[in-house]
């Protein structure tokens, strides 16, 4: 089945290309007209210029206002808008009738699975021709923010699957790989991205998981620890070491399938939050994979995750933007019709003293998060900005998540409002894909640099 947001986007691109095409005719007759009142100004002036030169003139005018009118990181395109709304859309319909029960059964429902790729929300950075949504690294983000507004869990499964695996395959898969794996990736198969384990946790690269070629085969043996959407995968990539005497020199990433006799999903654990996301213990024992299973080139395996953790915390990010601002709307719709005194709880000076400062904070981290994604999507520098946005939207979703408790009263307090929800799953964007320690330090080693320098 053909995804829903795929087909709306080919219909807006289609329709905004004849548009422009159309307009061509007008561009050129206004530069025209610039160009004719250039040479007037100039001749009334006694000044004679010739037409290269005051079309030169005019270019550069344009040039300049270019620069002067950037449009704002919180800008969207007419494709972002469209997969923003289309995202919330799905949230709303589909995620808000199951959030609670999936959350108390601690698994997620198949069929929102489904709904994910049938939208085509699993594959938004995948290239058309793969049957993706050929969308951006921003585009991806905003997705992310507006289903973990009504649940985070769905959206950390949509942000790795966007913003670690589909980029791996992307950026590092060979053509056959991409032709093979992307197309399974935008249509109906969750990946697992697979690096922690019991002893290597931030320390990521002391991993003990081995590969060992054995003729044109690799066999891999070890065992991966805290890896999420374990469940619902089909497809994991993992990283082992070749050679543990190269160091991170060694460290290879393999692709394996969920059906390789040697791949074993083991514990599932009991989380605090984000329940109903998956999150296993993996065991490898004489996993065999062939040649072309190895993603990139072997020994590349650190690099490529290095490069990959610092976009997916920009996700992280985005899923954390989300979540504040989804427990935000949840206790001000709330607090606008709860009567206290005769008056509604929004009513009072010191309720709208702390909701104005939490919007402001919402914002605040949204602008950093939308910052470091259109950074990354422009080829720029973005490490430091990436971990300046996961580490701000993490703290802030704990710090709202929290007060909106405080807003409900006791019944934020309950299992049947969604308020203690948001909070027992903020506290994860702490943790995960680098702890707010690791973010401190990326932070500080590049203010170092540039001191230093």
């Amino acid at each position: 089945m053909a995804a829903a947001l795929p087909v709306l986007l080919r219909a807006a691109r289609l329709q905004r290309s004849v548009s422009r095409s159309s307009n061509r005719p007008l561009v050129r007759a206004a530069l025209a007209s610039c160009q004719g009142a250039a040479r007037t100004r100039s001749l009334a002036a006694g000044v004679s210029v010739s037409p290269a030169a005051s079309a030169s003139c005019v270019a550069q005018r344009r040039c300049c206002a270019t620069e002067a009118f950037r449009p704002a990181c919180t800008d969207l395109t007419e494709d972002e808008e469209m997969l923003r709304d289309s995202a919330a859309k799905f949230a709303q319909e589909v995620l808000l009738p199951r959030v609670l029960e999936m959350d108390k059964a601690g698994a997620m429902h198949k069929e929102v699975v489904a709904a994910l790729f049938e939208q085509g929300l699993m594959g938004i950075e995948v290239p058309e021709e793969y049957g993706g949504s050929g969308l951006g690294f921003t585009a991806a983000c905003l997705a992310v923010e507006e289903v973990a507004k009504i649940d985070p869990a769905v959206a950390v499964l949509m942000d790795i699957q966007n913003t670690l695996l589909v980029t791996a395959f992307n950026r590092y898969g060979s053509p056959e790989q991409k032709q093979k794996y992307l197309t399974r990736l935008a249509k109906d198969t969750v990946c697992s991205f697979c690096l922690s384990e019991p002893g290597a946790g931030s320390d990521a690269f002391a991993l003990r998981t081995r590969a060992v070629k054995d003729g044109d085969d690799w066999v891999i043996d070890g065992g991966k620890s805290w890896i999420s959407n374990s469940v619902e995968a089909g497809l994991f990539l993992v990283f082992a070491t070749v050679d543990p005497t190269k160091g991170h020199k060694g460290i290879t990433a393999f692709i394996v399938g969920r059906e390789n006799p040697g791949l074993k999903i083991g514990k599932k654990e009991d989380k605090l939050g984000i329940r109903a996301s998956s999150t296993c213990e993996l065991v490898f024992d004489g996993c065999r994979v062939s040649g072309d299973c190895v993603l990139g080139e072997v020994g590349l395996g650190y690099k490529m995750a290095i490069s990959l953790l610092n976009e997916g915390r920009i996700g992280i990010g985005a899923q954390m933007v989300g979540l504040a601002q989804g427990s935000f709307d949840y206790a001000l719709r709330y607090m606008v019709t709860r009567k206290q005194f005769g008056t509604a709880v929004s009513d009072f000076q010191g309720m709208q003293f702390q909701y104005a400062r939490a919007a402001m904070e919402i914002e605040a981290a949204r602008v950093l998060v939308y910052n470091a994604a259109r950074l990354k999507e422009s080829g720029k520098p973005y490490i430091t900005e990436a971990a300046m946005a996961k580490l701000k939207a993490s703290e802030v979703a704990q710090s709202v998540s929290s007060q909106c408790i405080d807003w409900l009263g006791g019944v934020g307090f309950t299992k049947e409002f969604l308020a203690e929800k948001y909070y027992r799953d903020s506290k994860i964007g702490t943790i995960y894909e680098g702890t707010s320690n690791i973010q401190l330090l990326t932070i500080a080693k590049s203010i170092q640099q540039a001191y230093k320098a």
